[in-house]
Protein backbone atom coordinates (compact mmCIF):
# COMPACT_ATOMS: atom_id res chain seq x y z
CA UNK A 1 0.00 0.00 0.00
CA UNK A 2 1.33 3.80 -0.43
CA UNK A 3 1.57 6.18 1.41
CA UNK A 4 -1.04 9.38 1.23
CA UNK A 5 0.05 12.93 2.05
CA UNK A 6 -2.64 15.08 3.03
CA UNK A 7 -1.98 18.81 3.42
CA UNK A 8 -5.09 19.88 5.75
CA UNK A 9 -6.34 22.85 7.82
CA UNK A 10 -8.36 24.34 5.49
CA UNK A 11 -10.18 23.66 8.02
CA UNK A 12 -9.49 21.09 10.05
CA UNK A 13 -13.72 20.91 10.24
CA UNK A 14 -13.39 19.34 6.20
CA UNK A 15 -9.95 17.70 6.88
CA UNK A 16 -10.85 15.22 9.41
CA UNK A 17 -13.41 13.75 6.51
CA UNK A 18 -10.36 13.14 4.81
CA UNK A 19 -8.46 11.24 7.21
CA UNK A 20 -11.37 9.60 8.13
CA UNK A 21 -12.78 8.80 4.86
CA UNK A 22 -9.69 7.28 3.34
CA UNK A 23 -9.87 4.98 6.45
CA UNK A 24 -13.32 3.89 6.16
CA UNK A 25 -12.29 3.01 2.38
CA UNK A 26 -9.02 0.75 3.15
CA UNK A 27 -11.11 -0.97 5.11
CA UNK A 28 -13.98 -1.35 3.29
CA UNK A 29 -11.38 -2.72 0.16
CA UNK A 30 -9.37 -4.95 2.17
CA UNK A 31 -10.88 -5.78 5.56
CA UNK A 32 -10.04 -7.15 9.07
CA UNK A 33 -7.97 -4.58 10.36
CA UNK A 34 -6.59 -2.29 7.43
CA UNK A 35 -6.43 1.21 7.65
CA UNK A 36 -4.48 3.61 4.71
CA UNK A 37 -1.31 4.77 5.15
CA UNK A 38 -1.02 8.06 5.58
CA UNK A 39 0.75 11.69 6.68
CA UNK A 40 -0.49 14.95 7.51
CA UNK A 41 0.57 18.74 7.64
CA UNK A 42 -1.47 21.15 9.19
CA UNK A 43 -1.76 24.88 8.41
CA UNK A 44 -2.82 27.33 10.86
CA UNK A 45 -6.01 28.46 9.01
CA UNK A 46 -6.07 31.74 10.23
CA UNK A 47 -2.56 32.67 8.90
CA UNK A 48 -4.08 31.29 5.29
CA UNK A 49 -7.25 33.09 5.24
CA UNK A 50 -5.76 36.58 5.95
CA UNK A 51 -2.95 35.57 2.74
CA UNK A 52 -6.24 34.74 1.15
CA UNK A 53 -8.12 38.11 1.17
CA UNK A 54 -5.22 39.84 1.04
CA UNK A 55 -5.06 38.58 -2.69
CA UNK A 56 -1.30 37.35 -1.70
CA UNK A 57 -1.19 33.84 -3.85
CA UNK A 58 2.36 34.12 -4.05
CA UNK A 59 2.90 33.69 -0.23
CA UNK A 60 0.14 30.91 -0.57
CA UNK A 61 1.84 29.08 -2.79
CA UNK A 62 4.83 29.02 -1.21
CA UNK A 63 3.42 28.09 2.01
CA UNK A 64 1.97 24.83 0.00
CA UNK A 65 5.08 24.46 -2.22
CA UNK A 66 6.82 24.18 1.55
CA UNK A 67 4.26 21.50 3.11
CA UNK A 68 4.02 19.50 -0.01
CA UNK A 69 8.12 19.11 0.35
CA UNK A 70 7.48 17.73 3.73
CA UNK A 71 5.36 15.02 3.43
CA UNK A 72 7.49 14.21 0.27
CA UNK A 73 10.52 13.95 2.49
CA UNK A 74 8.44 12.47 4.93
CA UNK A 75 7.80 9.08 2.51
CA UNK A 76 4.23 10.22 1.10
CA UNK A 77 3.91 8.63 -2.01
CA UNK A 78 1.23 11.24 -3.42
CA UNK A 79 -0.12 14.31 -2.32
CA UNK A 80 -3.75 15.93 -1.84
CA UNK A 81 -4.60 19.78 -0.35
CA UNK A 82 -7.66 18.90 1.97
CA UNK A 83 -8.94 21.95 0.22
CA UNK A 84 -11.16 23.50 -3.30
CA UNK A 85 -9.94 26.82 -3.24
CA UNK A 86 -6.27 27.12 -2.27
CA UNK A 87 -5.88 24.64 -5.62
CA UNK A 88 -5.57 28.00 -7.20
CA UNK A 89 -1.44 27.65 -6.48
CA UNK A 90 -1.74 23.77 -7.48
CA UNK A 91 1.05 24.63 -10.54
CA UNK A 92 3.29 25.76 -7.07
CA UNK A 93 2.94 22.74 -5.52
CA UNK A 94 3.31 20.82 -8.73
CA UNK A 95 6.92 22.35 -9.11
CA UNK A 96 8.23 21.73 -5.94
CA UNK A 97 7.81 18.00 -5.78
CA UNK A 98 8.72 14.67 -7.52
CA UNK A 99 5.62 12.98 -6.62
CA UNK A 100 2.22 12.92 -8.00
CA UNK A 101 -0.57 15.65 -7.42
CA UNK A 102 -3.82 14.69 -6.93
CA UNK A 103 -5.59 17.70 -8.38
CA UNK A 104 -9.52 17.76 -6.68
CA UNK A 105 -11.04 19.01 -9.86
CA UNK A 106 -9.31 16.17 -12.47
CA UNK A 107 -11.24 13.83 -9.82
CA UNK A 108 -14.39 15.49 -9.81
CA UNK A 109 -14.36 16.11 -13.60
CA UNK A 110 -13.70 11.64 -13.97
CA UNK A 111 -16.93 11.42 -11.66
CA UNK A 112 -18.96 13.92 -13.30
CA UNK A 113 -18.19 12.11 -16.68
CA UNK A 114 -18.37 8.72 -15.87
CA UNK A 115 -22.45 9.51 -14.45
CA UNK A 116 -23.04 11.05 -17.94
CA UNK A 117 -23.64 14.74 -17.34
CA UNK A 118 -22.74 17.33 -19.53
CA UNK A 119 -23.96 20.61 -17.43
CA UNK A 120 -23.04 21.35 -13.97
CA UNK A 121 -23.40 24.06 -11.30
CA UNK A 122 -20.31 24.69 -8.83
CA UNK A 123 -20.77 26.18 -5.45
CA UNK A 124 -17.76 27.11 -3.29
CA UNK A 125 -16.13 30.31 -1.93
CA UNK A 126 -16.47 33.15 -4.56
CA UNK A 127 -12.61 32.49 -5.36
CA UNK A 128 -13.49 28.73 -6.80
CA UNK A 129 -16.31 29.98 -8.52
CA UNK A 130 -14.78 33.07 -10.31
CA UNK A 131 -11.47 32.26 -11.04
CA UNK A 132 -10.69 29.86 -13.47
CA UNK A 133 -8.24 27.33 -11.75
CA UNK A 134 -11.56 25.13 -11.16
CA UNK A 135 -13.90 25.57 -13.96
CA UNK A 136 -11.13 25.35 -16.87
CA UNK A 137 -9.96 22.20 -16.05
CA UNK A 138 -13.73 20.91 -16.23
CA UNK A 139 -14.64 22.71 -19.32
CA UNK A 140 -11.63 22.35 -20.76
CA UNK A 141 -10.36 18.28 -20.07
CA UNK A 142 -13.91 17.00 -19.87
CA UNK A 143 -16.04 18.80 -21.26
CA UNK A 144 -18.39 19.84 -18.92
CA UNK A 145 -20.82 23.53 -19.08
CA UNK A 146 -20.52 25.35 -15.72
CA UNK A 147 -23.00 27.22 -14.60
CA UNK A 148 -22.69 29.36 -11.17
CA UNK A 149 -24.85 31.25 -9.10
CA UNK A 150 -25.67 35.14 -9.78
CA UNK A 151 -23.25 37.70 -7.71
CA UNK A 152 -26.24 38.19 -4.88
CA UNK A 153 -25.69 34.67 -4.25
CA UNK A 154 -22.37 33.79 -4.85
CA UNK A 155 -21.48 36.26 -2.21
CA UNK A 156 -24.05 34.54 0.10
CA UNK A 157 -22.37 31.32 -0.26
CA UNK A 158 -19.02 32.40 0.31
CA UNK A 159 -20.06 34.28 3.57
CA UNK A 160 -21.84 30.71 4.58
CA UNK A 161 -18.40 29.24 4.31
CA UNK A 162 -16.31 31.63 5.84
CA UNK A 163 -18.40 32.92 8.19
CA UNK A 164 -19.94 29.85 9.61
CA UNK A 165 -18.84 26.67 7.88
CA UNK A 166 -14.69 27.21 8.40
CA UNK A 167 -15.86 28.11 12.12
CA UNK A 168 -17.49 24.59 12.52
CA UNK A 169 -21.11 26.71 12.80
CA UNK A 170 -23.81 24.59 10.33
CA UNK A 171 -27.04 26.26 10.44
CA UNK A 172 -30.72 25.33 9.40
CA UNK A 173 -31.08 29.12 7.72
CA UNK A 174 -28.00 28.68 5.75
CA UNK A 175 -28.71 25.06 4.38
CA UNK A 176 -31.98 26.49 3.13
CA UNK A 177 -30.53 29.09 1.53
CA UNK A 178 -27.94 26.72 -0.35
CA UNK A 179 -30.75 24.43 -1.57
CA UNK A 180 -32.47 27.16 -2.78
CA UNK A 181 -29.90 28.39 -4.98
CA UNK A 182 -29.30 24.97 -6.27
CA UNK A 183 -33.26 24.59 -7.09
CA UNK A 184 -32.35 27.91 -8.61
CA UNK A 185 -29.65 26.56 -10.67
CA UNK A 186 -31.38 23.28 -11.50
CA UNK A 187 -34.00 25.65 -13.12
CA UNK A 188 -31.80 27.03 -15.55
CA UNK A 189 -30.98 23.36 -16.35
CA UNK A 190 -28.09 22.01 -14.84
CA UNK A 191 -27.85 18.24 -13.95
CA UNK A 192 -25.57 18.33 -11.03
CA UNK A 193 -24.41 20.54 -8.46
CA UNK A 194 -20.34 20.37 -7.26
CA UNK A 195 -19.88 20.93 -3.59
CA UNK A 196 -16.60 22.82 -4.42
CA UNK A 197 -15.86 24.11 -0.64
CA UNK A 198 -14.83 20.80 1.17
CA UNK A 199 -17.37 22.18 4.37
CA UNK A 200 -20.24 22.26 1.94
CA UNK A 201 -21.16 17.91 1.93
CA UNK A 202 -20.75 18.21 5.91
CA UNK A 203 -24.63 21.05 5.29
CA UNK A 204 -25.84 19.52 2.57
CA UNK A 205 -26.17 15.89 1.54
CA UNK A 206 -27.79 14.31 -1.14
CA UNK A 207 -31.23 13.65 -0.11
CA UNK A 208 -31.64 17.26 0.52
CA UNK A 209 -31.92 18.28 -3.64
CA UNK A 210 -33.14 16.64 -6.38
CA UNK A 211 -29.89 16.39 -8.77
CA UNK A 212 -26.86 14.64 -7.94
CA UNK A 213 -24.02 16.49 -5.70
CA UNK A 214 -20.77 16.02 -6.24
CA UNK A 215 -18.91 15.78 -2.73
CA UNK A 216 -15.53 16.43 -3.85
CA UNK A 217 -14.26 15.49 -0.45
CA UNK A 218 -14.93 11.87 -0.74
CA UNK A 219 -14.23 11.93 -4.32
CA UNK A 220 -11.13 13.27 -4.19
CA UNK A 221 -10.43 10.64 -1.52
CA UNK A 222 -11.05 7.89 -3.83
CA UNK A 223 -9.04 8.72 -6.28
CA UNK A 224 -6.43 8.59 -3.83
CA UNK A 225 -7.31 5.46 -2.05
CA UNK A 226 -7.32 3.99 -5.81
CA UNK A 227 -3.95 4.83 -6.53
CA UNK A 228 -2.73 3.62 -2.94
CA UNK A 229 -4.02 0.55 -3.46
Amino acid sequence: MKTIGFIGGMSWESTKVYYEYSNQLVKELLGGSHSAKSIMTSVDFAEIEKLTFEGNWNKIGDIMANHAIKLEKAGADMVLLCTNTIHLVSSRIVDSIAIPFLHIADATGVEIQNQGLKKVALLGTKFTMEKDFYTEILSKKYNLEVAIPSNQDRQLVHDIIYQELVRGKFTEASKKHLIRIIKTLELQGVEGVILGCTELPLLVSPNDVDIPTFDTTKIHVRLAVDLAL
